[in-house]
């Protein structure tokens, strides 16, 4: 059956009609009901292609055909269509930066990476990083940890001292995906130290992310690079360090739970 919602001109004039129905027209008008089985359809490949529900593409559609700006348009499935795509473009950014639709339409946070877990990958962290594994303090130690163990342990250590545990992961996950990519302790904490997409994602301010990173990587002031403070828990944990060991560290157990959030769950910006 040919609707004549299909075309422009008759678009405009349906969305016209609702707007002039009233706040239930969308509801009980069944030419509207109609308009939604059509463009659930017409927008569900290009909601899989951005890895969304089959239904995302319609939704944003119903939000952009409410607008002035679609009805007014002289190709209003153009305008529709574009503001889909825009939407469904934000919506798999978002799910990649483990943030906000609305974050992730702003430039200062698409700009990024996607969020990886660095403890999916199976490779042994100081093959990975030698630079982890260079401790000449500890030479004679056993085999260092393998790398999705410390990273789960330290998220443990997190976890049991305040920190919910899928804003620990994300923690550990970011800044263990940063590592990987610099290549030294020195130089992620420097890359870290003003990563404000981190601050958001983890709801912290910019004195405990401080903080967060010291506890991980270890503190950059050279006079402490060969004590324990220096070293880092991630390090600590890669050359034999089990989390009780670390619990005993008081300062470090207070470091950690003052720095733990204080609100439920990953952000939800």
């Amino acid at each position: 059956m040919s609707h004549s919602f299909t075309t422009a001109k008759g678009l405009r004039r349906l969305l016209m009609r609702l707007r002039v129905s009233g706040p239930n027209a969308w509801e009980t008008d069944p030419e509207a009901r109609e308009l939604m089985v059509f463009t659930t359809g017409k927008y569900e490949a290009l909601a899989i292609k951005h890895h969304c529900d089959p239904s995302a593409g319609a939704a944003a559609a119903f939000e952009a055909m409410r607008t002035y700006a679609v009805r007014r348009a002289v190709d209003p499935w153009a305008v529709v269509t574009q503001a889909v795509k825009v939407s469904l473009s934000a919506e798999e950014r978002a799910e990649g930066l483990m943030c906000s639709v609305d974050h992730a339409r702003r430039p200062e946070f698409s700009r990024h990476h996607d969020v990886r877990r660095f403890c999916d990958t199976d490779a042994d962290l100081p093959s990975f990083l030698p630079e982890l594994a260079d401790d000449p303090f500890n030479a004679e130690e056993p085999a260092p940890t393998g790398a999705f163990e410390a990273v789960e342990s330290a998220i443990d250590l997190f976890t049991a001292l305040g920190w919910p545990r899928d804003t620990a992961t994300c923690a550990l996950d970011y800044i263990a995906a940063r590592l990987a990519e610099c290549g030294s302790r020195a130089t992620t904490h420097a890359a870290l130290r003003r990563d404000f997409t981190a601050q958001a994602l983890l709801d912290i301010d910019q004195s405990a992310w401080s903080t967060v990173l010291r506890i991980i990587l270890g503190s950059p002031n050279p006079d402490r690079a060969c004590t324990s403070d220096g070293h880092g828990v991630l390090l600590r944990l890669l050359i034999g360090h089990r989390v009780s060991e670390l619990l005993d560290d008081d300062l470090l157990v207070f470091d950690i739970s003052e720095t733990a959030p204080r609100r439920k769950g990953l952000i939800d910006a």
